[in-house]
């Protein structure tokens, strides 16, 4: 349906992530959309069906130590294999132009948890997502490779996350809802996002990563650490350090809050890229 990305366009898009990836700092680039997938039906009311998903989920997501939602790659059967590439063959299956917002905003955000799931499963056991060398221009990695198909269009998880998700919702809440397969990243919820609860599922699970020392860390001197998401996109969060901070009492409890008006700037990031296993 849709004029795909032109070679060079990528490539010069792919090349700006390594930057913002390799950098520090709390100023990014904004991302570029890709416009055609902005279409909507503000008066369509189906619902897209992600049960089969949360069924998934509900049988190895596992919370761990510090709320660390673990997923157990290692015992899942062939059968639920075969059962997460059907699902995903149903929504690639699916025009999603056609449906309204907020069910368009879950479909986005399960195809790409499901497909990173599904990837690291092809490719199991590794000690880390970034091991999955299979991108064709940035490799460390599978981001750049293209794993699914939407509306006859051929998609890499960067495409869902920096073409679609950021720059058409310009949310920066995306990054509490996708799940990089890590440690260091946002939770990979036991149940699937549903069009009419996507607001509300990307609130709790923006407090519940800003309330954990993945989110936030703060020694015994005052020294604040921050997750290194809120270095590389920047842009989602006010694109300056008083953004980032802003954005983090916004959901912060009340002790957290606290400690975080005492203290002085931020002054480092963190991120663990070990699988959540």
């Amino acid at each position: 349906m849709f004029l795909r990305i032109r070679t060079l366009t990528r490539i010069i898009a792919l090349f700006a992530a390594w930057l913002v990836l390799s950098g520090f700092g709390f100023s990014s680039r904004a991302p570029q959309a890709w416009d055609d997938w902005a279409q909507n039906n503000v008066n369509d009311n189906r619902v897209i069906d992600h049960s089969a998903w949360s069924a998934l989920l509900g049988r190895y997501v596992r919370q761990g130590k510090a709320r660390l939602n673990t997923f157990a790659y290692g015992k899942v059967s062939a059968t639920d294999k075969l059962a997460l590439k059907s699902y995903i063959l149903s929504l690639e299956a699916i025009e999603v132009t056609s449906y309204n917002r907020n069910e368009q905003l879950a479909y986005w955000i399960n195809l790409y948890n499901a497909a990173t799931v599904d990837v690291v499963l092809d490719h199991y056991p590794v000690k880390s997502i970034r091991d999955i060398d299979i991108s064709v221009f940035l490799k460390n990695g599978p981001w750049q490779k293209e794993l699914i198909e939407v509306e006859g269009t051929p998609l890499t998880l960067d495409d869902i996350e920096h073409a679609i998700l950021r720059p058409i919702w310009k949310d920066p809440r995306i990054h509490y809802g996708v799940n990089c397969a890590s440690v260091g990243c946002p939770n990979l919820q036991s149940t699937a996002f549903s069009g009419k609860s996507v607001d509300k599922q990307l609130d709790d699970a923006a407090r519940a990563f800003i309330n954990s020392t993945r989110g936030v860390a703060i020694d015994n001197r005052g020294k604040v650490s921050v997750s290194s998401l809120y270095s590389w996109f920047a842009y989602d969060f006010g694109n300056s350090q008083k953004g980032v901070m802003r954005h983090l009492l916004t959901y912060a409890n009340a002790d957290l809050a606290e400690l975080l008006m005492k203290t002085g700037p931020i002054s480092g990031t963190h991120y663990d890229w070990a699988l959540n296993e």
